[in-house]
């Protein structure tokens, strides 16, 4: 079994190698499931932009007691269970118009294998010891409790579920013993856990607490759906422990690519103790270094409330695409919800974004400037005129910084400043009246060429965010490429005399 292995720069370009969490097959993806994802893919997306080779990855988490329950309940077996559920996930990522390049699924044996020959290597080195314990255990959350775990009337929280009492042997990672050299490792690294007070979060936690050994196995008896371990085949592999491996595991499969260390894990705000605690000790142990960035994204709420499928309180990503498009949704989640806090979800927010922003800001500007090159000049670029030329050029050098810094959210601001601007040259040059002067023929070019230009470069910009758009607008511009390459975001690529397609609403108006 080959283990990843740092990319020797000498030798290898890496990849830019990005990740979000891997999803639990325990029901349908929902709104969390689709942002996390797309802040992946716009980051990808803008990484291959910029002339980076990318590795996007993806994928399930499909051992542990939850899926083991739920298949018994629906009288599959665990396997065809995750099967089933695994093609509706892929036929949701297949909606996003994600780009990854791959997608795990860690019932897949080069998973099963790399995780196995990773506990072989760990328990051999000595990073594993067998201890029996009694205490509380968390079916639904799959942990372990303490009595600090108690609220303080002695019951668990809800969140919880059922909690039981167990006396049972298992094995143990020696997790404690690297703690004072995480806390120096985040403090030497201060973009490694991002946003700043996701990092001050995991440094309150390590320096609070005393870190306690986790347990890497569950006894098969009680749980055969998991990984058995190599070592000892009455235990089964903890499904993080099993889980967590997923972004090495992919990377031996490619060995070629010299993708570890990865650049990003895309995770939510819920998991971050996993990968910023347990996960970096794992690599330690296992001699990997450490990924460059874990981005830690919020949660959503609908209306206020939490998002809840007993209550109907519910977003479904895929009714919305389906009625108002894949870019309108992917438009509002990250225009509305920076990476880091928790975002609320309106409809009469969607709404109003559609109809501003989207329909009334680019779809009109776009329209209304390629129907009267369309009119005006028969859709023939006149010569070069660069009266918007400094907008479109601090629009550009702005959003590239911003996605340089994963700032998606101020990237499209800024995107939307130069929409903003080139409709108020509309209203302030008014070429439907310059039309009416020949002896305005001239004044009438340098707007024309401006407003189509400014077309062309906001194509380019937008390309990671809403690429469907972003392809519509370089085909009514008749241009033949991808609007896929940053740097063609500089001002003057449209040749006069180019003839440009026909124009054609890139957001209908809705009755809302």
């Amino acid at each position: 079994m080959a283990f990843v292995r740092q990319t020797d720069h000498s030798t290898m370009n890496k990849r830019f190698y990005i990740t979000t969490a891997i999803d639990y097959v325990n029901g349908q993806p929902h709104l969390g499931h689709a942002y996390e994802k797309i802040i992946a893919d716009v980051v990808a997306r803008a990484r291959r932009s910029f002339g980076q080779e990318v590795f996007f990855l993806t994928g399930l988490d499909e051992h542990g007691q939850k899926v083991q329950q739920a298949a018994q309940a629906e009288k599959k077996d665990p396997q065809t269970y995750c099967d089933a559920l695994a093609a509706d996930w892929l036929a949701f990522v297949k909606k996003l118009e994600l780009t990854n390049d791959d997608f795990v699924r860690t019932t897949q044996s080069r998973h099963k294998e790399y995780v196995q020959a990773t506990l072989a290597k760990l328990n051999a080195a000595g990073q594993f010891y067998k201890s029996s314990y009694t205490g509380y255990y968390s079916t639904k959350e799959e942990t372990f409790l303490t009595e600090k775990d108690r609220r303080p009337d002695g019951t668990f929280d809800p969140s919880y579920g059922e909690v039981i009492e167990l006396k049972e042997d298992n094995y143990y990672f020696k997790l404690g013993l690297h703690q004072q050299w995480l806390i120096d490792y985040i403090e030497a690294n201060p973009d490694f856990v991002s946003p700043s007070y996701r990092r001050n979060e995991v440094l309150g936690f390590l320096k609070n607490n005393t870190l306690e050994d986790l347990c890497i196995s569950r006894p098969a008896a009680r749980l055969n759906w998991g990984i058995p371990l190599p070592f000892d085949k009455d235990f089964v592999t903890y499904v993080w422990f099993d889980a967590l491996v997923n972004y090495t595991s992919i990377a031996a499969a490619h060995p070629n690519l010299g993708l570890w260390p990865a650049d990003i894990h895309v995770i939510g705000k819920d998991i971050v103790k996993f990968h910023a605690v347990y996960w970096p000790i794992m690599l330690k142990a296992m001699g990997l270094p450490l990924p460059k960035q874990i981005l830690v994204h919020g949660w959503w709420q609908k209306d206020g409330a939490k998002i809840s499928k007993s209550t109907g309180n519910i977003v479904d990503p895929v009714a919305v695409i389906n009625e108002w498009g894949l870019d309108a949704f992917r438009f509002y989640v990250l225009r509305e919800l920076d990476i880091g806090p928790d975002g609320n979800w309106t409809d009469a927010g969607f709404k109003s974004r559609y109809q501003a922003e989207l329909a009334n800001g680019l779809g009109n500007l776009v329209n209304r400037s390629l129907s009267m090159l369309k009119r005006y000049r028969n859709g023939v670029v006149p010569a070069r005129s660069n009266e918007l030329a400094a907008d479109a050029a601090k629009a550009a050098d702005e959003t590239k910084a911003l996605l340089k810094q994963n700032q998606l959210q101020a990237a499209l601001q800024s995107i939307w400043g130069l929409v903003t601007r080139a409709n108020q040259y509309v209203d302030q040059t008014a070429p439907f009246k310059l039309a009416k002067d020949p002896a305005q023929a001239q004044r009438l070019d340098e707007v024309l060429y401006n407003l189509t230009e400014t077309c062309r470069v906001l194509a380019v910009l937008l390309w990671p965010f809403l690429p469907g758009t972003a392809g519509k607008i370089f085909a009514q511009l008749g241009l033949q490429e991808e609007p896929n390459k940053l740097d063609a975001a500089t001002w003057g690529g449209l040749a006069p005399g180019h003839t440009v397609g026909e124009p054609a609403a890139l957001f209908p108006r809705k009755d809302v």
